[in-house]
């Protein structure tokens, strides 16, 4: 910045400070001339054409506010609240809309600037809420002609688009797998042993009561990194019994005298489309989360394998997350989902919450594929230098 260019911007905030905004208009007009890039400089005269009521002056320093910085987040709430006061109460609810979706934390927001903000979510909620209510109106007849898991897709549109509802993706920590869908939970129509999975429930229940009482030493920390690792959203679960868990499998192999205490389920398993890729499938355990718990959002490591839930112990106030989706679950009552889109769990009751997990192949996947999957990975070990046993 020049010295004069200095020397304008001190007059002008010298000027504002007194409450003379014409003089500040002048001088940030003479600054601007000659900085078009100046963005604060654009703001500042934008905030003194208001003050003078000047419309078209405050609309045309915004503008170049915005052509600077197009997600500034006081520029934007500046148009949203100019739009409103001239009426067009619409386009100021998608220019305030913009201006949360920027806005920086609370803690460094003055108190007129909190109180703008609080109004522009007042009139931006209030616009969705209308704009909501008038799609479903119109997509009624449709929607009514889809099945009920199309009626839930459609439901999710909706709602993403107009941004009440999170967009999330698949991001496996280790294998992604193309051309395989983001969906959170799976219609049970694409799994036809699901009822009868679900009616070995009591039998579940009954191999876990026994384990329960004859082998707790059986029961793990589900999380168990070595201190040195990365450990991020897991440092206070990690070699925490709080959320543990008894495995049928190890590195896809069977843990012999796991699998010796649950015949039932080792036959119901036998059943299942689970995946066989040498080291790391198939799965089963019992997981176990202590009274208030919450295991944090997290993704899992490969989306050509989906994950099964069977609720065996739940008490109220327990739920789970899976992307924008939260559900509850109901003893007996299974689900099968994506876990690499994000998803979290929690217990905050004052029981324990036990329920059965396995793995299953993705049903989009055909046998030649999965036979190359576990090819891919058995040659990424072997060529790594990975033994049968995981060691390297």
């Amino acid at each position: 910045m020049t010295n004069n260019a200095v020397s304008l911007n001190q007059a002008a905030r010298q000027a504002m400070s007194v409450g003379d905004f014409a003089r500040a208009r002048d001088l940030l007009a003479q600054l601007v001339q000659s900085d078009r890039q100046n963005l604060q400089a654009w703001l500042g005269l934008a905030t003194a054409a208001r003050q003078l009521n000047d419309t078209s002056g405050t609309y045309a320093a915004l503008r170049e506010a915005l052509r600077i910085e197009p997600r500034h987040f006081h520029a934007l709430l500046m148009l949203g609240t100019l739009l409103e006061r001239d009426g067009d109460v619409k386009q100021a609810a998608t220019w305030y809309a913009a201006a949360l979706a920027n806005a920086p934390d609370e803690k460094y927001l003055d108190a007129p600037t909190l109180q703008a903000a609080a109004h522009a979510r007042e009139i931006s909620g209030r616009h969705t809420e209308k704009l909501s209510e008038y799609i479903r109106d119109h997509v009624t007849d449709a929607r009514g002609q889809c099945s009920g898991s199309e009626q839930r897709r459609i439901d999710a549109f909706i709602d993403t688009t107009l941004r009440v509802r999170k967009r999330y993706h698949q991001n496996p920590s280790d294998y992604l797998y193309p051309g395989l869908p983001s969906i959170e939970f799976y219609d049970r129509e694409e799994f036809p042993w699901i009822e009868e999975f679900e009616a070995q429930t009591p039998a579940f229940q009954r191999e876990l009561d026994a384990i329960v009482r004859e082998d707790q030493a059986g029961f793990a920390p589900y999380i168990h990194y070595d201190d040195h690792l990365p450990l991020d959203q897991w440092r206070e679960l990690n070699h925490s019994p709080r959320w543990s868990a008894f495995h049928f499998f190890d590195r896809g192999k069977p843990i012999e005298d796991h699998c010796a205490r649950a015949p039932a389920i080792m036959q119901t398993l036998a059943k299942l489309p689970q995946p066989q890729v040498r080291m790391r499938s198939p799965a089963a355990m019992f997981s176990v989360l202590q009274p208030k718990t919450r295991i944090p959002a997290h993704t899992g490591v490969a989306n050509f394998r989906l994950v099964v839930h069977l609720p065996l112990i739940v008490p109220a106030h327990c739920g789970f997350r899976v992307g924008g989706e939260t559900r509850e679950w109901r003893v007996g009552q299974a689900w099968v989902f994506d876990d690499t889109i994000e998803h979290e769990a929690w217990n905050d009751s004052d029981q324990i919450r036990i329920i059965f997990i396995c793995d299953v192949w993705n049903p989009r996947l055909s046998p030649e594929e999965r036979t190359a999957i576990d090819k891919v990975i058995a040659a990424t070990d072997a060529f790594n230098g990975v033994s049968p046993d995981g060691r390297i």
